[in-house]
């Protein structure tokens, strides 16, 4: 028994995003229809209701609740109880706090197995205008997003982006009427032949991302760039983070970004000293990172001054 394990999908997203037609879609698909008994919760009222005849013909039972404090341990242990479910699919309301479920005690067995947020490709700008905090609570504690109603004029590569630059583990969907789609490639605005890649300071953000979506373009080459150091004691010897200030989503959310550099001089550089780093770019495990990622070890910092824009955008 020390491996069973009843597995719970949340499914976030804001109001009329498409969270109960994405739900009602899966339930149906082969790869999920495999006869296990299936609890979904509804947190909320969308515009399309759930079609209980279909849930029942595969052996889906639907609970409703309508406000935040009646998602508890408790309720969710009384539905344990009351249906033995062998899987769990948990329809979130967008404007709850994602950590209220994460932090949560669960029944027996249960465990959260992935998490995945549905987004209206039309209004997703709109949601991180006005939605800040919830839309970043979102974006950063999500395993996939899905796009739907996307156009041949969204943005789609602004939008991957965006979400790359909070959450850069996430995979990420785009969905039309007519099917899936797939982002324009985008070429990076610098020579990724010459002798050192020179990084400006307008482009560190699409370097930020592309170094970690593309690492065989820029593994052991030589880039230059301008950033402002970060320096700990809490470091290992020899280590500290080239980066920049960056607003990832929207003004509320402006974040350190940056990776870590390997260099035999780091006690000499200043905190928050904004320096050029020329360096060889590795890719390797990092307990800091927790995984393989971008790894720098400097050939040469130079002492330099703040660019015009300290503030870098995606």
């Amino acid at each position: 028994m020390e491996d069973y394990k009843i597995p719970v999908y949340l499914i976030t997203g804001f109001l009329e995003s498409g969270k109960t037609s994405f739900i009602q879609f899966t339930i149906q698909q082969d790869y999920f229809a495999d006869g296990e008994k299936t609890l979904l919760i509804a947190c909320e009222e969308g515009e399309e209701e759930y079609d209980l005849s279909m849930l029942a013909n595969y052996n889906t039972v639907l609970e409703m609740i309508e406000e935040p404090e009646e998602f508890t341990p408790e309720f969710l242990k009384r539905m344990n109880e009351k249906y033995h479910p062998e899987r769990v699919m948990i329809e979130y309301n967008g404007m709850w706090s994602v950590d209220q479920i994460l932090q949560m005690r669960m029944p027996e067995f249960w465990e959260i197995y992935q998490i995945i947020t549905i987004l209206d490709g039309e209004h997703f700008q709109l949601y991180l205008n006005n939605i800040k905090a919830q839309a970043i609570e979102l974006l950063t504690k999500t395993d996939m997003i899905i796009f739907n109603r996307c156009t041949q004029d969204s943005p789609l590569a602004l939008y991957q982006r965006t979400i790359k630059s909070v959450n850069r583990r996430a995979g990420i969907v785009f969905e039309s009427e007519d099917g899936e789609m797939e982002p324009p490639e985008e070429e990076p605005p610098y020579d990724l032949n010459a002798e050192i890649i020179n990084i400006a300071d307008q482009d560190y953000g699409f370097w930020y991302i592309d170094v970690q979506e593309h690492p065989e373009r820029y593994v052991n080459k030589l880039v230059r760039f301008r950033a402002k150091a970060m320096v700990s004691k809490r470091f290992p010897e020899n280590i500290f983070v080239p980066g920049r200030n960056a607003m990832t989503c929207c003004e509320a959310d402006i974040r350190f970004i940056g990776f870590l550099c390997h260099y035999r001089n780091a006690k000499r550089i200043a905190p928050k000293q904004w320096i050029y780093v020329t360096a060889k770019v590795k890719w390797e495990y990092s307990a800091a990172y927790k995984e393989e990622g971008p790894v720098l070890y400097a050939k040469g910092v130079a002492v330099t001054s703040a660019p015009e824009e300290e503030l870098v955008y995606f």
